[in-house]
């Protein structure tokens, strides 16, 4: 991008198709590009006999464009009818002329432009089913030229489809902040509601309320430095920053993505594990659904 460009920039989704049409000579041809999710960069190319030189040249150009999906290229050519022709050699005709004439007098019919023309050899068919090297290498050319083409519609449709996926992603990333800022607020965290949660669950065993304030604020302190997900929360943030500067980055961030949905995950479920109230419970597994729905999602980046 030039310096001072105010472009918008995204990253780029695997998902794409192009079709681009052609004609050079008797023959008029198709290209069909589909790109889907891969682990790396497949190429399928599936090609008519007879043009190895532009497979070749295909499978050259492909890594400096993409860098990730499962490609499948097709290439469908049609030829018209050849058109026939004649060609006559001469050389043999004028040879066959100046042996007639050595004979003429004696005694043999002379010879006719007709008889000598159905001589074998003197008149042969011509086809285009042989086309010279120059015309192939020029048709090979055209079809370079029109794949080309192809090649950046596919790039602008990944590019259109990278656009809708980053919008959904960075929905589920806004998600996944809002829901991380409502576990940190979540009072059933304090030790002091800790601690009223232990008075009660006393109480209603024993039938007693009068335990010692002291012990119980003691126990509280202990449960809530068991129950700290201090630690999980601040990683959630940095993870929610994380991802919002991939996604603005516009390159190919589909590997790193996915590592980082794999740490989205990692801190929600040790959240679960940590939580001592329901209502925090609650919030971590509404972040699991949003985590398992963001990983999907980052599947489809280059």
């Amino acid at each position: 991008m030039a310096e001072g460009s105010s472009a918008a920039v995204h990253p780029m989704s695997m998902t794409g198709f192009a079709r681009r049409t052609g004609a050079f000579g008797p023959w008029r041809f198709a290209w069909e590009l589909r790109s889907v999710n891969g682990r790396g960069l497949d190429l399928r190319i599936r090609l008519p006999q007879g043009n190895e030189p532009v497979e070749q040249a295909i499978r050259a150009r492909l890594p400096k464009v993409l860098s990730r999906g499962s490609v499948q290229i097709t290439l469908t050519v049609d030829r018209d009818a050849p058109q026939a022709g004649y060609a006559i050699n001469r050389a043999l005709l004028d040879l066959l002329v100046a042996t007639a004439r050595d004979y003429e007098g004696q005694g043999l019919a002379p010879a006719t432009i007709d008889g000598l023309l159905a001589v074998r050899g003197v008149v042969e068919p011509v086809t285009e089913e042989n086309a010279d090297e120059e015309m192939v290498a020029a048709f090979h050319g055209e079809l370079l030229t029109t794949f080309d083409a192809a090649l950046a519609d596919l790039v602008t449709s990944r590019g259109e489809e990278g656009l809708a996926l980053a919008a959904v992603v960075l929905r589920q990333v806004g998600e996944i902040e809002t829901l991380t800022g409502r576990a940190e607020a979540c009072p059933a965290r304090t030790p002091e509601a800790i601690a009223a949660r232990i008075a009660d669950q006393v109480a209603h065993l024993t039938g007693r309320d009068d335990l010692d304030p002291a012990r119980l604020h003691q126990e509280a302190v202990l449960l809530a430095a068991k129950a700290d997900i201090r630690e999980e929360l601040d990683r959630l943030i940095a993870h929610v920053a994380q991802a919002r500067a991939l996604l603005a980055s516009g390159d190919p961030i589909g590997r790193r993505l996915d590592f980082l949905a794999q740490e989205f995950n990692r801190e929600t479920n040790t959240l679960c594990s940590k939580s001592n109230d329901t209502e925090l419970t609650g919030i971590g597994l509404a972040l699991k659904a949003v985590v398992d729905q963001f990983k999907e999602q980052v599947q489809n980046f280059e």
